[in-house]
């Protein structure tokens, strides 16, 4: 009998092996040639949000009543020598610079071979947020998932399946939008009313100058809604200091909140201080969304800093990268949270067990909509949930969702080949 042979693996730069076998005497290739990488560009575009402006110090989206604040984005695309193409839209400047700095590597490589790509990109980044690496990944996930004609959450084992989802708020503002406690408990019942199971308060920019403001919030909430919804908080790190993040904290204890994230002002990285908050705090902590990849967050579990864990594929490494955070944390009994919305994050949670929530956000009662309508027949809006609180993973290959090129090709301010 003759020994099976294995098949070697393919590297970047060597041509794929092509085994064939006899089948009825006709020869049948069983693996295809992989694309290869040969351009990369990006498309940008500048749009005007209405009645959206920026809080005190200009960092947080707020509702602002006459308001008109200008979005830019991009949308990178990289292309194979097999006419597929990966992309994403929505790329900020900071990650763009890196895709840059990064795109003369990945010309000539084998677009499938997303896990040595992301070992060397992480090594190239290591001086830099690592923010381009992830939206690499995820092109490149976008081209497996058209190479083969299926959509992501196949390819990475899941199912389609309802993901509940939770409305996250746009900030707290001082403009009549989301301005008192009561403004957040009207639009946590408006929320109870359309289908949701979870609400989560972005508070305000000027926690830092009044915390009874954000506990009185929280107080209010847990006595109107225990038991209808299931609420979550994030000051964003806005607590001028952990004393106060203290108070915050133990009122969430006695509303009976379901967690509780990134509170005061060390920005959300400090291991020894999230630990201390853990001792003194009965509510269950969700951090690490401000540290990058794989090793930093399971040295936060480690030292017993967070109970749920947080990571996104847009910050952590792309679509490879959050999947290996959350086998991380579900090797530790820990549950993995992604960070904001997006079809690609909903095609990871429909891929894991180990998470709770799809963050469906932001989400405000006087404005339609905080995002740019890059996509044709998709959105992360208020009313984008289905009547039992879920959304699902969009079916088409790859990311499965079209983009809207006439909106793109009218906002469109330039475009640029990064790399060929």
């Amino acid at each position: 009998m003759e020994k099976s042979k294995h098949l070697s693996s393919v590297g970047f730069a060597e041509k794929p092996l092509l085994i064939k076998r006899k089948n009825k005497n006709r020869k049948r290739e069983i693996m295809r040639e992989a694309p290869v990488i040969t351009k990369i560009e990006a498309i940008h575009y500048s749009h005007t949000l209405e009645e959206v402006g920026r809080d005190y110090n200009t960092f947080n989206m707020v509702y602002e009543p006459g308001g008109k604040s200008k979005q830019s984005g991009s949308l990178v695309r990289i292309h194979t020598n097999q006419g597929i193409t990966g992309e994403y839209p929505d790329v900020k400047d900071p990650a763009l610079a890196e895709i840059k700095m990064l795109g003369s590597y990945l010309i000539g490589k084998n677009a499938l071979a997303r896990e040595p790509i992301y070992n060397d990109l992480k090594r190239g980044s290591r001086h830099f947020a690592m923010l381009g690496m992830g939206i690499v990944d995820i092109c490149l996930w976008d081209i497996a998932g058209k190479f083969y004609g299926e959509p992501l959450f196949r390819l990475l084992g899941g199912d389609l399946k309802p993901l509940k989802a939770y409305a996250s708020t746009l900030h707290g503002d001082e403009n009549g939008g989301l301005t008192t406690p009561q403004d957040f408990e009207g639009f946590a019942q408006e929320c109870l009313q359309i289908g949701y199971q979870a609400f989560k308060v972005h508070g305000w920019g000027l926690a830092r100058d009044n915390i009874n403001r954000e506990v009185e919030n929280v107080l209010n909430l847990g006595n109107k809604f225990e038991g209808k919804l299931d609420l979550l908080i994030d000051p964003a790190c806005e607590i001028k200091n952990f004393g106060d993040a203290l108070k915050l904290g133990r009122a969430c204890d006695e509303a009976k909140f379901f967690w509780w994230e990134d509170p005061f002002q060390d920005n959300g990285v400090s291991q020894f201080a999230h630990r201390k908050l853990r001792q003194l705090v009965k509510t269950p902590l969700l951090q690490t969304e401000h540290i990058r990849l794989l090793e930093q967050h399971v040295d936060f579990i480690v030292a017993d800093a967070t109970d749920y864990v947080r990571a996104g594929a847009h910050e952590d490494g792309g679509i490879t990268g959050a999947m290996k955070i959350a086998h991380a944390a579900e090797g530790f009994g820990l549950d993995m949270e992604l960070h904001g919305p997006g079809p690609v994050h909903r095609h990871i949670m429909s891929s894991i067990r180990n998470t709770n929530f799809y963050e469906l956000g932001l989400v405000h009662p006087n404005l339609p909509t905080t995002k740019a309508p890059v996509y044709l027949d998709y959105s992360d809006d208020l009313g984008a949930i289905d009547k039992n609180g879920n959304v699902y993973a969009p079916q088409g290959p790859g990311i499965g969702v079209s983009l809207d090129w006439d909106w793109i090709n009218f906002h469109k301010t330039g475009e640029e080949t990064m790399a060929e």
